[in-house]
């Protein structure tokens, strides 16, 4: 009888476990609470997943195909057969790329759940969201009874009208009977929890559905028309086409919030950057390839990608590093990157007196000032003072020789060394490469 019960007990363990790891909680047997789900498509299941997961009441999210004409299949047979699809050689439908919600209606509405469906994904789009193109990656609702089909229907008609007066064109959402669902592979499964800067991939339309509570819609029409705005695709006229930065975000993205914090807010490189949730190249540009995650830093020079950084968690000198890399000579890259030192007397702003200012030449930040600039006489510029917190000191024990080195803190970029043999009132020599140092004058 003990190991009865020890082995029910140990199932019991391995279930709850589990459910924790799907992020699920765990079945109470005595329980009287009555669950509901409905399956939808929004394109890729992964970020769909992480959106529809994040109401209130929903009480588990998963991914899995459905509505296609194949009885039994996976992830990479979806691929082959839209392969297929697209060079004709197969009319079997294909299976779209969907989730399954289930939740507490004494919690959340089925309308509520079909309000956040609707808001976090363009359901104009046809075979495709975003930059995923392919008819598995359609928009859709899948029902199991009328009454579902029936709320299905008359938000579509609620949220076609928002999206007519925010000038969007006609949703293509199939709204069919649940038919052939399958539960996708483990790996699929809470993917962005697992992969926290894994691909998203939604972006929505920037369109609110509109709230049954007058106060609450009338609060919500600034930051709609904040949010449609940046939806809206970047015209390429509007910005600089010889070279421009583009941020491609997302819609409740954590990183794109944090990468707006620690480099957007404090933008003062000379490049021009505009940030966007539009996952399309500006009106005349061309991507090198489809985004794969957010945020998504793209270099255009001439309309053209030449470059990207993809996601950001926080590492603000790498992405800096990337940057100076496409703007800094190779003689350059060598002084900032790999601890180099230009000859002597060879600097272009050795002699320069002019009012003005030092600047980091990938940042921007101002570093030192022209009146704390001396002439030393040993070949390099010469401050006696940097810009409070423009600098970082570290200690350098290469060469055989014990020295401090100064780095730019907004970028980390090596710039030289600091001595104690300068004037008053500091007494310090910090001796730096000019090679590194832009200067604009007053």
């Amino acid at each position: 009888m003990k190991k009865i019960i020890a082995a029910i007990a140990g199932l019991l363990c391995i279930l709850t476990a589990y459910a924790m790891e799907k992020n699920v909680t765990p079945i109470d047997r005595n329980s009287t609470i009555k669950t509901d789900y409905i399956v939808l498509g929004m394109g890729c299941f992964w970020g769909a997943e992480k959106r529809m997961g994040e109401i209130p009441g929903v009480l588990d999210v998963e991914s899995g195909y459905a509505g296609g004409d194949l009885p039994g299949v996976g992830y990479q047979q979806i691929l082959n057969h839209e392969r297929m699809l697209s060079a004709g050689r197969t009319t079997a439908r294909n299976h779209a790329e969907v989730i399954k919600v289930t939740f507490d209606p004494a919690k959340v509405t089925l309308e509520t759940v079909l309000a956040k469906f609707w808001e976090n994904h363009n359901p104009t789009q046809g075979d495709r969201q975003g930059n995923d193109v392919g008819s598995n990656y359609r928009s859709a609702i899948y029902y199991h009874d009328a009454a579902q089909q029936d709320l299905a229907l008359s938000t579509q008609k609620v949220y076609q009208q928002a999206l007519n007066t925010a000038g969007y064109g006609l949703i293509t959402t199939e709204i069919l009977p649940l038919k052939n669902y399958i539960t996708a592979e483990e790996y699929h499964q809470n993917y962005l929890q697992k992969n926290p800067n894994g691909y998203c991939g939604l972006g929505g339309a920037g369109v609110k559905y509109p709230a049954s509570n007058p106060k609450i819609a009338q609060t919500n029409v600034a930051a709609d028309a904040a949010t449609a705005t940046r939806m809206k695709p970047l015209d390429g006229k509007d910005l600089n086409f010889a070279q421009q930065l583009v941020i491609f975000e997302a819609e409740q993205c954590e990183f794109c919030k944090q990468f707006d914090e620690d480099i957007l807010s404090r933008w003062q490189s000379e490049v021009p950057v505009v940030a966007t949730l539009n996952a399309n190249p500006p009106t005349g540009w061309v991507l090198e390839k489809p985004l794969f995650a957010a945020p998504t830093i793209v270099l255009f020079r001439n309309g053209k990608e030449v470059t990207r950084y993809t996601g950001y968690n926080g590492e603000h000198t790498n992405f800096w590093k990337w940057l100076g890399f496409q703007l800094l000579s190779p003689e350059q890259q060598k002084v900032a990157f790999a601890q180099g030192t230009e000859p002597p007397f060879t600097a272009t702003n050795l002699d320069e007196k002019r009012p003005g200012k030092f600047v980091d030449p990938i940042t921007g930040a101002t570093l030192f000032l022209s009146q704390a600039k001396f002439n030393s006489g040993t070949g390099w510029p010469s401050f006696f003072d940097p810009v409070e917190g423009s600098v970082t000191l570290h200690d350098d024990h290469s060469h055989g020789m014990n020295r401090i080195e100064v780095r730019s803190a907004s970028s980390g970029i090596h710039l030289g060394h600091v001595f104690d043999d300068g004037p008053p009132p500091s007494y310090k020599r910090y001796c730096i490469n000019g090679n590194v140092l832009k200067f604009v004058p007053d």
